[in-house]
């Protein structure tokens, strides 16, 4: 039997739906995974395939209606979140488990000064002082690299670049120790350099600390940097899982295939650079009313009948490496 004593997030069939005019929306549909304390689990896929919502279901944010979580288990430290009551969820929600968000601008308060924001998040959930709640966002402010963190503390979020205003909300985060810390595309909205210093900051931080990391991107060049397990979605399911090593060795979904495939390579000295990206053909299908069989298969230039007709099985293709393809053998082999 695995060993579960260090594991920090535990999810089962979670299913997440939106009630809208056009019908049931499932946006997240049957999936299941963990998180193991120090560990970096990466979920990408492109826009639309449930990843967001995955991580507003974690938190209990989707906002209800339209939206519900209709189905399964999200277990935190032995603590089901899903039978709580929005008291509780409050007492967990920013201590035992914090978010960073895209766009710091939408997530700051932008008349409250930054030292402030994370005095009223730590004073939530401890009983201490102002003045030792104040001592502990200097001291978070100076973990996350802000240069003359008292000063900055004193100011307000539209007086820091975007990359200040990033690194304030990932003190914020992790001003209260949380066990698990999810990271939602947390360096979209910046440039490439402070891209690489933001996501460095919260690896280092995770080590520090022992935080399990959920990472949501879209951008697998991140997931090689970055993660120790890796899973794909698409359409609200569950479509890959494997260690990083695995999946960029021999994938065996043809849609992770093809997000590995439209990757831009770095060209080798004297060669000319590809002239165009490969793409994947077509668009993420409307979660109302999905096909019975695969929902990659319309895009798939492996499908066959059966793709159109059954869903396939999530299977274990050896050592953990899960794939839900008809055809994943033969991806395999082409990879």
């Amino acid at each position: 039997m695995a060993d579960t004593s260090d594991l920090v997030l535990d999810v089962r069939n979670l299913k997440t739906v939106f009630f809208t005019n056009s019908g049931l929306f499932k946006a997240v549909d049957d999936l299941s995974f963990n998180v193991r304390r120090g560990e970096t689990l990466a979920i990408v896929g492109e826009s639309g395939c449930g990843k967001s919502v995955t991580a507003l279901s974690l938190m209990r944010l989707v906002p209800d209606p339209p939206g519900r979580i209709v189905g399964g288990s999200v277990t935190l430290e032995g603590t089901e979140l899903l039978s709580l009551d929005e008291a509780q969820m409050r007492a967990v929600r920013g201590n035992r488990i914090s978010m960073i968000f895209q766009e710091p601008m939408t997530s700051l308060n932008p008349v409250m000064r930054i030292g402030d924001q994370i005095v009223e998040a730590v004073r939530l959930h401890r009983s201490i002082t102002a003045k030792e709640a104040h001592d502990i966002a200097i001291e978070m402010l100076r973990l996350v690299r802000i240069p003359e963190p008292a000063r900055r503390a004193r100011e307000y979020p539209h007086q820091l670049s975007g990359g200040m205003r990033q690194r304030a909300m990932i003190a914020m985060a992790l001003a209260c120790r949380p066990a698990l810390l999810i990271a939602d595309e947390p360096t979209t909205a910046l440039d490439v350099t402070i891209q690489a210093q933001i996501l460095a900051l919260i690896l280092d931080l995770q080590k520090e600390l022992g935080t399990g990391l959920v990472l949501i991107t879209h951008d697998l060049g991140v997931v090689a940097q970055t993660a120790q397990r890796v899973i794909v979605m698409y359409a609200g399911r569950k479509v890959e899982e494997a260690s990083v090593e695995a999946l960029f060795a021999s994938p065996m979904h043809p849609y992770t295939r093809g997000l590995m495939a439209s990757i831009p390579a770095v060209p080798a000295s004297g060669v000319p650079a590809q002239a165009r990206l490969n793409e994947i053909p077509g668009t993420v299908p409307s979660l109302v009313g999905l096909p019975r069989g695969c929902a990659f298969a319309p895009r798939c230039k492996l499908a066959i009948k059966r793709c159109e007709a059954e869903y396939p099985p999530l299977a274990d293709w050896g050592g953990g490496h899960l794939a839900a393809c008809w055809r994943a053998e033969d991806v395999a082999e082409v990879a």
